[in-house]
């Protein structure tokens, strides 16, 4: 049953079912139930293998086939709860420290005045006691405008910090940054400013790494003398060295918009093309019985040292490990199977860590390799050409079609757009790619900058071509959103589809079908019901406003905020998308707007039958004359207005409190009106309000 060619292939879904489970589930009365059943279970294994044959087991090889994957399973969900310092008794967030001793475990990154960079805990101190603690910590540095303080990977320091757990999104549709650092296994937070930092002096960390960080940072700091164009030189950093910190915002959106975004990480596709070179350039050690052990080793070593030059990139760590498997397993091994290669890789990284599995980088990288490996050869076989060069370019357009449609249905779901020229992108930029990568690397030689001029005309071609096609009328479908059912159920009809297409399967061809049916059912469940939408969105927002009102796919939009800003991009755009809003009207509070179903004027906003008072500065010492009726008082920009006028001029059901107000303003709101039957939001610190006007307006 478990023949050595596929055993790895077999093992590794039980093994992620049970990292999955246990993930979502992790507990630590279930991390002891788990440790158990392994080890019976592999007991259990042991006694059958030792008297397989006295006993004749091989009767019930079917049941210990069984037993092998619960094993994995139950391993898997072990090793998953024991990776989570969440469940650790040390862990420094289970108790309140004063000072917390720790290194810096990334590259810091800066965004203007703020300094973002994780941190490992050692020790935790409070009341002059000293404890051992561990886990991670976000932090992010107010820096001195004057004295910026320099903080690099490995610098040991002492922390004051009022570390709080990271907030899951506030907002629909909302990026969950709690869940991204989960995956990280960060789950506490802390705003500092410089004075509530110290750096002991001491350096840890991994040696390694921090010379791998230094040695990309000498790298990008000749590209920044040898590159002229800004835009030329970003995109050197990006694609050749992983450094991403000067992208800018146009060419990040071109290779997007041309599906090439991953010739741009620095991962899988130019650690293939650091091997290919190698591969060539070293093939006359084929000739040599003796040295042909030593070619697998050389090539290894220098696609590793690749890897230190990108500053041991997890992307390119994860490339370099996938492959190093597969030049070794095809090398001193007897099993050539690929599938099976790439499962054991898969394994070793679950292995060192788990959490591996819910990276996008991580899924999207085996599920293009598996695309290369399943879907090329069969894309390739079907059309046959005698042209030598036509042959290499269907070849080429083989592997970007096996890629791409391996890929699909996930980066639908993660990303919510697909890019429609993407042959013609990844076409263009195959040979583009291969010379900047090798000019690239060239460039840092000494004695080879005079490369440069070349380098850099290449990347500003390139970046040219690439503006062209992501100009193209209907470059891009955007704003698709599947939920994660939906995403299940295309992956399963996709994967089916292909599998009875390539093996002429009649049976999977119709259960296919039945699953793409069942999820076409879905997806237009959920269009009807956002034609039907009629709804209000209270943003929660830092320091502004914005509340969209929907009816269908139309919405009128009330905020201050530019649609370019960074905190309309993250916060509201998504929300719109998500609810198919194709017509969209913008308008600010303080301008007086009617429309159809809509009235903003004279401190009054009304949506259809929904009445909202404003009351900001605009009211400041003025009275209400009459007693009026709202369904919502909304408080803006901190006004000046006695709170106990509120309750007898303005008969309301909910008070909110948006970002713009200050603080201490809206906690005397808060405190106000706590103790009566006023529902009262404060969206600087709550979720968004949402008011469905259609469950409003059905009868009792």
């Amino acid at each position: 049953m478990f023949k050595a060619e596929y055993f790895f292939a077999r093992i590794l879904l039980p093994f992620l079912a049970g990292i999955s489970l246990c993930y979502f589930l992790a507990d630590r009365n279930l991390l002891i139930i788990s440790l158990f059943a392994a080890v019976i279970i592999l007991s259990i294994l042991l006694f059958s293998n030792i008297f397989y044959k006295k006993y004749n087991l091989y009767k019930v090889k079917g049941g210990i086939g069984v037993l092998i994957f619960l094993f994995f399973f139950c391993f898997g969900g072990f090793l998953c709860m024991m990776h989570k310092d969440e469940l650790k008794s040390d862990y420094f967030a289970n108790q309140k420290f004063t000072y917390l001793k720790a290194w810096v475990n990334n590259e810091p990154q800066q965004s203007g005045n703020i300094l973002r960079f994780m941190v490992t805990t050692t020790k935790g101190y409070k009341n002059n006691l000293s404890k051992k603690v561990s886990g991670k910590l976000l932090l992010a540095m107010k820096l001195d405008s004057l004295k910026p303080v320099k903080v690099k990977y490995g610098d040991e320091l002492l922390i004051s910090a009022d570390y709080q757990s990271i907030e899951g999104p506030k907002n629909p549709a909302e990026f969950d940054f709690k869940a991204w650092l989960a995956a990280q296994n960060i789950y506490q937070q802390a705003f500092i400013t410089q004075s509530n930092l110290a750096k002991t002096g001491k350096i840890k960390g991994n040696i390694i790494l921090s010379f791998a960080l230094k040695l990309r940072q000498r790298a990008v700091e000749k590209y920044r003398k040898l590159i002229k164009n800004d835009a030329a030189y970003s995109v050197a950093s990006t694609l050749v060295l992983g450094y991403r910190a000067d992208l800018d915002k146009e060419t990040r959106t071109n290779f997007i918009n041309t599906g090439t975004m991953h010739s741009l990480s620095v991962s899988g596709a130019h650690v293939g093309i650091i091997y290919l070179i190698l591969n060539y350039c070293l093939q006359f050690l084929n000739k040599n019985k003796k040295l042909i052990w030593l070619k697998p080793i050389l090539i290894c070593l220098l696609i590793w040292g690749y890897a230190l030059l990108t500053g041991l990139s997890p992307s390119v760590v994860r490339a370099a490990i996938m492959l190093s498997i597969f030049i070794f397993a095809k090398s001193f091994t007897k099993s050539k199977n690929g599938y099976n290669i790439l499962a054991f890789a898969a394994f070793l990284q679950l292995l060192f860590n788990p959490f591996l599995i819910f990276h996008v980088g991580f899924q999207l990288s085996y599920i293009a390799v598996f695309g290369l490996l399943y879907l090329q050869p069969k894309i390739y076989q079907t059309i046959y050409i005698k042209n030598k060069w036509l042959d290499k370019f269907w070849n080429l357009t083989a592997l970007s079609l096996a890629a791409q449609l391996a890929t699909f249905p996930i980066a639908i779901y993660y990303f919510h757009q697909f890019p429609v020229y993407f042959l013609l992108g990844n076409l263009f930029i195959s040979v583009p790619l291969v010379l900047m990568m090798y000019l690239g690397i060239l460039v840092l030689i000494p004695g080879l900058s005079f490369l440069a001029p070349i380098f850099e005309w290449t990347i500003k071609i390139t970046n040219t071509v690439l503006h062209f096609i992501a100009s193209l009328p209907f470059s891009t479908f955007n704003a698709i959103w599947i939920t994660f059912v939906q995403f299940l159920l295309l992956s399963f009809a996709f994967g089916l589809f292909i599998y009875a297409i390539t093996k002429f399967k009649k049976r999977f061809l119709f259960l296919s079908l039945m699953i793409f049916v069942i999820y076409q059912t879905l997806v237009l469940k959920d269009d009807m019901e956002k034609k039907n939408q009629h709804r209000i969105v209270f943003f929660s927002l830092k320091k502004n406003y914005a509340a969209a009102f929907i009816k269908g796919n139309s919405a009128i939009l009330v905020t201050d905020l530019n649609p370019q800003d960074k905190n309309y991009q993250f916060s509201i755009q998504p929300a719109l998308d998500e609810a198919q809003i194709t017509d969209l009207k913008t308008t600010k509070l303080d301008k007086d707007t009617v429309l159809k179903q809509f009235a903003l004027t004279e401190q009054q906003l009304i949506f259809n039958t929904f009445r909202i008072f404003l009351l900001d500065k605009r009211l400041n010492y003025k009275t209400i004359a009459n007693p009026v009726t709202f369904d919502v008082i909304w408080i803006n920009n901190t006004p000046n207005y006695k709170l106990d006028s509120l309750s007898e001029k303005i008969k309301f059901s909910t008070l909110l409190i948006d970002a713009t107000n200050r603080s201490y303003r809206a906690e005397e709101y808060e405190n106000f009106y706590s103790s009566t039957n006023k529902e009262v939001i404060n969206l600087k610190k709550q979720s968004a309000f949402l008011v469905d006007l259609n469950k409003r307006d059905e009868p009792n």
